[in-house]
């Protein structure tokens, strides 16, 4: 595997729709004001998170079970900035919405600007033809709230093409999060 240059990117995000809506440069400034940056970067690309979270709450004594997940342990927050409260965790979903390669895998980590302030962006590798927007994982490492800007960067996608197609892509085998839309708890 290899990973792939801006120039790849940007051909397979034009010509296939691999990012929708895609930015072709990396952003900085939006309206004369400073932003986390987001679009098209060196080596990979990075991502925007939308205005919709769900940040964890114990107010109903939960306990958090993959096998056994609810809504009960989060509370909706639909907003430009979100405050994750210390020693905590949130889910949020992409602005983008990415449809990748056979022959692609894909690795997503956080940017350095909120991993210096304690945030920690976790998501698992999209994998061959897996399509949709990508749910985020964001927890707040610190003892203080940390703020979170939607429709800002969050975290940075870097694409490996492998030396040909896999055998069996995520699509192939019906993946439980093919084409999920808005932020998905876990399923099983």
């Amino acid at each position: 595997m290899s990973l792939q240059p801006d120039s790849w990117i940007k051909e397979m995000a034009e010509k296939n729709e691999m990012i929708e809506p895609f930015v072709d440069h990396l952003v900085r400034e939006e309206n004369g004001k400073k932003v986390i940056s987001y679009g098209l970067s060196s080596y990979g690309y990075d991502l925007r998170v939308s205005n919709q979270f769900k940040v964890f709450t114990n107010i109903n004594y939960s306990l958090v079970d993959p096998k056994g997940f609810t809504e009960n342990e989060f509370i909706h927050v639909e907003a430009d900035e979100c405050i994750v409260p210390p020693n905590s965790f949130a889910l949020a979903v992409s602005v983008e919405y990415f449809r990748i390669p056979k022959d692609v895998l894909t690795i997503c980590i956080g940017k350095s600007t909120y991993a210096r302030c304690g945030i920690i962006v976790n998501v698992t590798p999209f994998e061959p033809e897996w399509e949709g927007y990508v749910t985020l994982e964001i927890s707040n490492t610190t003892p203080l709230p940390a703020k979170i800007y939607a429709n800002e960067g969050l975290a940075q996608v870097l694409f490996l093409k492998g030396a040909k197609p896999c055998d069996v892509t995520y699509a192939d085998r019906k993946g439980k999060y093919m084409k999920q839309v808005g932020i998905t708890i876990p399923r099983m």
